[in-house]
């Protein structure tokens, strides 16, 4: 029987099938949507969802079948069988039954059509994707030759086909396994575990650019740390980002404090969905993962103090900005979490009884990354001493307190100096130039550390600075070219 949840979506498809039914062709509904419908997945509503059929008929005929119904046709993917169309708010893919065939160094196939239904889902990643709702017999009937449902219930993850078969014909697939462990609690079968450790040189095949998208996607996913652990003991992150396993040391063997690798695993779980208004969860979470990728390079030991990291955080950042541009990821994320690194620490610079001082520089530091600092910061937290977790959450909140009392008063999210480059150039009569920029480094370490003084004060101090440095303008010129260099 089919429950009462597919109800909607059959409706939905019935004028789409019923096309295929009168032209002597089967239509089947297939892959994630089936199998989030079995489980009841509330987090994906309907409306959100991209619906993937597959049939017996060939793309040409299917393109016949679709049209005036469909508002939208495409035909990119027609080679590899599929058709894309939109109706109404709709996105539907309809691919004709294959069974491809892959050769060892590609991971294109070569597109082969296939009449029957279990053959098409023999090539699909996992049993539980494997599954399809046929929508032209006279009543919807689940076809399920591997056993998905089954699976499903029992959170088991395995393939249809041996899993080195099916991971030779798309290596990223290994990759995927992880994603469904973390999204959906699954546990893999002890040979697909070892199909991964045994082939994962094979990912060499796979772009980067889909490597890192099917990172992005672990990354975001509810439990991310089941499917990391799942690639770190396989051996399969080496091939994609080898720092990750230099960070499975103590960080202290005489208190015996977690290993830096548990530590960050724990800080990414740590980052959740609603952490904070408005930041950026996904950046967040690669924040988390790449925080202390610099401290098995910075390791060192102090007699009577244990275990150190100096600058790790500084060497992290280079290390982060170098392997997010190795997984190809845009210059903006690059950017945004090699900064994440860097600030990673600054909060603990400061003593409880933040100054406004510190607080603008603190905000001036993090820019437009201040929530999601801060949200790193609290996740950081992975102690188990209740105390100091709670004086480090206190602290926290004080600053947050503070930014905001010092936010209505003086706008902290456009810190900057009081008068412009413009208004400095005529009141010194200069031109544009490294004095220009000394002057607003002086202006703005006032900003800082005073806050609001006025435009007229500010011009005041400004010509007294002035008149204290015009004649060693040269002397500020050389300055600021050796501290560009």
């Amino acid at each position: 029987m089919i429950p009462a949840r597919f109800a909607p979506v059959l409706q939905e498809m019935e004028p789409l099938a019923a096309r295929f039914r009168e032209a002597g062709h089967r239509l089947y509904l297939v892959g994630g949507t089936v199998r989030d419908l079995l489980l009841g997945d509330e987090s994906k509503p309907l409306d959100q969802m991209d619906f993937d059929a597959t049939t017996t008929a060939r793309p040409e005929e299917t393109k016949n079948l679709v049209a005036g119904l469909a508002d939208a046709v495409w035909t990119q993917g027609e080679k590899f069988g599929t058709i894309g169309l939109k109706v109404g708010d709709r996105v539907y893919e309809i691919t004709t039954h294959r069974a491809e065939a892959y050769s060892p160094d590609s991971r294109k196939p070569d597109v082969q059509y296939a009449d029957d239904i279990s053959v098409d889902l023999s090539r699909r990643d996992f049993t539980i994707n494997a599954m399809a709702l046929e929508l032209t017999s006279d009543s919807p009937t689940l076809v399920d030759p591997y056993g998905g449902a089954a699976d499903l219930m029992t959170r088991t993850l395995r393939t249809p086909l041996s899993p080195e078969e099916s991971f030779s014909d798309d290596p990223l697939r290994m990759m995927r396994a992880a994603r469904f462990m973390a999204q959906l609690q699954v546990n893999p079968v002890p040979e697909l575990t070892k199909a991964v450790g045994d082939m994962g040189d094979r990912i060499s095949i796979v772009s980067m650019e889909r490597v890192r998208a099917e990172l992005d996607k672990l990354m975001v996913a509810d439990r991310p740390s089941a499917g990391l652990w799942f690639l770190i003991d396989t051996g399969l992150i080496d091939h994609f980002f080898p720092e990750i396993r230099g960070m499975r040391l103590e960080q202290d063997p005489i208190h015996r404090h977690k290993d830096v690798l548990t530590h960050t695993l724990a800080v990414v779980e740590n980052v959740r969905p609603d952490a904070h208004a408005g930041f950026d969860f996904r950046i967040t979470r690669l924040a988390a993962l790449f925080h202390d990728i610099g401290k098995p390079k910075t390791r060192g030991y102090k007699n009577g103090k244990g275990v150190t990291f100096h600058h790790h955080e500084v060497v992290g950042a280079r290390m982060t900005r170098d392997r997010m541009r190795a997984l190809k990821y845009s210059n903006e994320d690059v950017e945004a979490v090699t900064e994440l690194v860097n600030l990673h620490l600054r909060f603990h610079t400061y003593q409880m009884g933040w100054t406004d001082s510190a607080v603008r520089r603190y905000v001036r530091d993090a820019g437009p990354l201040l929530a999601e600092l801060n949200v790193l910061t609290r996740c950081d937290c992975t102690t188990r001493n209740e105390k100091k977790a709670a004086v480090l959450a206190r602290r926290m909140d004080e600053l947050e307190e503070r930014i905001a009392y010092l936010n209505e008063r003086e706008e902290l999210a456009a810190l900057r100096p009081e008068i412009d480059g413009v208004r400095v150039m005529e009141l010194l009569e200069v031109p544009a130039g490294p004095v220009v920029g000394a002057a607003l480094e002086f202006l703005m370490d006032i900003r800082l550390e005073e806050g609001l003084i006025g435009e007229e004060a500010a011009t005041a101090r400004l010509r007294a600075w002035w008149e204290q440095n015009k004649d060693s303008a040269g002397n500020l010129k050389r300055t600021r070219r050796q501290n560009n260099a």
